[in-house]
């Protein structure tokens, strides 16, 4: 029997009587008592019990052992343990040893491997929640014992697994939208056949009115987990817009994910040696004159008001005589005059030279742009007559060598000017 002492677990001032919640609890005392027998200690006492009464339990031919033929059946189990499993469960009304000399389970021991072997079978499946609360629904719907509560549970994980589909779309992750996909896909058949029973049960004219309301509550959890395979597919389709493929190799940046999550942490960590480098502590952090000094200007009254003020100087300050700057033309020229005073041919060294390096350079730029002869130059000023010079320019491979006026050498060529207009 349970006996529990409630007032070291329950507020100041309040009684078991108090709270409607503990009576079905304390109602069924005998029954809760027997069960935390049954797991109350090691896990390996427990699962000893378990193996016995199990054992036990599924000889349905004969259900009446005697203490020899239980001996024999667990040979493999230490002969003390055995008996002190045996004594416990006898005990805590689990097993039953009558007047015959003979052992069987009793109606509460068979209840419980009875839910013990329903909970093992859905075990095996992913999300045996929902199928053994599904299975429980049928069997209290035949029998006519269903309740509000054993509803609740339904609409409860329905609800549960509806937060978990939505918490994989929201997280934009290929992996868990799939992985969720094949979740729900699995718990199809469960889906449907809740869905069918509550079709029976709505059907009943007569039914009570909770049990309706909460049936039609699964019924709209049911509907939005119908939905939610669309979404699924959304998804997919967005992420499959952004999916990265390498090069011609076929291979797309999902499979390059999902060949990561194959490996181990190990793995993981032996194909990063030597792939990151650290980054460099930037040095002007580590400096506390250069903070002390910002700091200081950010602190100070003065600069605050300079940067708050954002007036425009008054108009006395402005020197509205300043002349626009021109560009220097002198050196084009002087080259300009220095081409038409030739009369010759010319290397394209003697040309250019004189100065530094810089005018030998501008000066030969100039001799490019009028081999060109480019018809878009200005009629007037400076580079007008620049251009207007009769003058052919011939650019030679090789180079000439100068050695003056900082030019080591020079592209081969000369300049000379035209005596005739079929020059």
């Amino acid at each position: 029997m349970l006996d529990a002492d409630l007032s070291e677990v329950l507020a100041p001032g309040v009684s078991a009587d108090d709270v409607p919640e503990l009576s079905p609890l304390l109602q069924a005392r005998g029954v809760l008592g027997s069960f935390i027998s049954l797991f109350r200690g090691s896990d390996a006492e427990v699962l000893l019990r378990l193996l016995v009464l199990r054992e036990i339990g599924h000889e349905a031919e004969s259900p009446r052992w005697t203490p020899e033929g239980l001996r024999q059946r667990f040979a493999y189990l230490d002969p003390v343990k055995l008996e002190t499993v045996l004594k416990r469960l006898r005990e805590h009304d689990l097993l039953q040893f009558g007047e015959d000399g003979h052992y069987r389970l009793s109606d509460l021991g068979r209840n419980a491997v009875a839910a013990l072997s329903a909970l093992l079978q859905f075990a095996a499946e992913e999300d045996a929640e929902l199928g053994f609360l599904t299975a429980q629904l049928a069997g209290l719907q035949a029998t006519g014992t269903i309740t509000p509560e054993s509803l609740g549970h339904l609409l409860g994980k329905l609800n549960d697994l509806s937060l978990h589909f939505e918490d994989a779309i929201a997280s934009g992750s290929e992996f868990r939208i799939v992985d969720a996909r094949r979740r729900l896909t699995a718990n199809g058949r469960w889906l449907d056949r809740g869905t069918e029973l509550l079709r029976q049960l709505l059907a009943d004219s007569e039914v009570d009115f909770e049990l309706a309301r909460i049936a039609q509550r699964i019924g709209l959890a049911q509907s939005r987990l119908a939905r939610v395979d669309a979404a699924f597919q959304r998804a997919l389709n967005k992420i499959e817009t952004q999916r990265v493929t390498l090069g011609a190799s076929g291979i797309s940046s999902s499979d390059v994910a999902a060949w990561l999550r194959r490996r181990t942490a190990d793995a993981l960590a032996a194909l990063l040696d030597g792939a990151c480098d650290v980054a460099p502590a930037p040095a002007l952090l580590a400096g506390g004159h250069e903070l002390l000094d910002r700091a200081e200007a950010v602190l100070s009254d003065e600069v605050r008001r300079a940067e708050a003020d954002h007036t425009l100087p008054p108009p006395a300050t402005t020197d509205i005589s300043a002349a626009p700057e021109v560009e220097d033309l002198r050196i084009l020229e002087h080259f300009t005059g220095r081409l038409a005073a030739l009369g010759g041919p010319a290397g394209l060294g003697d040309a250019v030279a004189g100065g530094s390096f810089g005018a030998a350079s501008y000066r030969l730029s100039l001799l490019a742009l009028l081999a060109d002869g480019s018809e878009a130059s200005p009629a007037e000023g400076p580079i007008g007559a620049f251009m207007k010079l009769r003058m052919g320019v011939r650019f030679e491979t090789g180079l000439a060598p100068v050695g003056t006026d900082e030019i080591l050498a020079i592209s081969r060529g000369h300049v000379a000017p035209l005596t005739s207009p079929e020059d």
